[in-house]
């Protein structure tokens, strides 16, 4: 293999390791925490409608003081609580209110989900991309001969725009 090769195959590979990959697993854990907070407003509007079915006005319950060390509470007045809105400020909302509040941040959610995802996306097909520039350097047989691609110099600039 002549040295243009060698060269052009090492930074193919420095693209994918050194920045197609850490991009991804930042993106893959930021999905994740999404999902996450996704969850806790889900389980948050099932404890809501359910004490609103219910009925329940007043309520026993165990709070985690930390270093899952827990304290037996009881909440006197459930048709008001206090929300987390971010920065650590609180905020009381009635029951209608704090549904209504989770229904907003579940939709900013939504479009967020969305767009992390589409960042997913692209930097898997840019890694794809990269295989496939690698596998034209070494003149191995394509995964998926009936693929039309486009010539390896244009991907090349594609990829280095990473």
């Amino acid at each position: 293999m002549d040295e243009g090769r060698q060269k052009d195959l090492q930074l193919l590979e420095e693209i994918i390791d050194k920045g197609l990959k850490q991009k991804l697993v930042h993106a893959t854990a930021s999905r994740d925490k999404v999902f996450e907070e996704q969850k806790v407003l889900s389980d948050l509007r099932k404890n809501l409608e359910t004490l609103e079915q219910n009925g329940v006005n007043t309520l026993k319950t165990m709070v985690n003081l930390g270093s899952e060390i827990y304290m037996q509470a009881q909440v006197p007045d459930t048709r008001h609580i206090f929300m987390d809105v971010g920065l650590g400020f609180y905020v009381e909302f009635t029951r209608q209110e704090a549904l209504d509040y989770i229904s907003q941040r579940e939709q900013r959610i939504k479009k967020e989900l969305e767009e992390v995802t589409g960042v997913i996306t692209q930097i898997k097909g840019r890694i794809k991309l990269a295989h496939y520039q690698i596998q034209q350097i070494l003149n191995l047989p394509e995964e998926n001969p009936s693929s039309s691609r486009q010539p390896y110099a244009w991907k090349k600039r594609e990829l280095a725009l990473v």
